[in-house]
């Protein structure tokens, strides 16, 4: 940006300790996660996320790279850091 857009750089500069610009909306919504009905359709929708609208990020979920679809769907860890969310009930 500092290099091929300089005059545009100042739309983005921010007021806050941990960076100078901002590039992106920061406004996360938080959902309460309290039943296992709940968290299911939450899992369901954060999976199909990359596949629809201005996003088309693959064709399946199991295409996408950054998804837990294959952890949860095919019992695949690639990450080596994932937890089943039933795994503390």
């Amino acid at each position: 940006m500092i290099k091929n857009h300089p005059a545009v750089l100042p739309h983005f500069e921010v007021n806050l300790k941990d960076r100078q610009y901002q590039f992106w909306e920061r406004n996360p919504l938080s959902i309460d996660l309290y039943s296992r009905k709940v968290i299911e359709q939450k899992l369901s929708y954060i999976h199909a996320n990359p596949l629809k609208g201005k996003w088309l990020l693959a064709n399946s979920p199991d295409k996408y790279w950054f998804s837990s679809y294959r952890f949860y769907e095919m019992n695949i860890d690639e990450f080596g850091f994932l937890t089943h969310y039933l795994e503390d009930c």
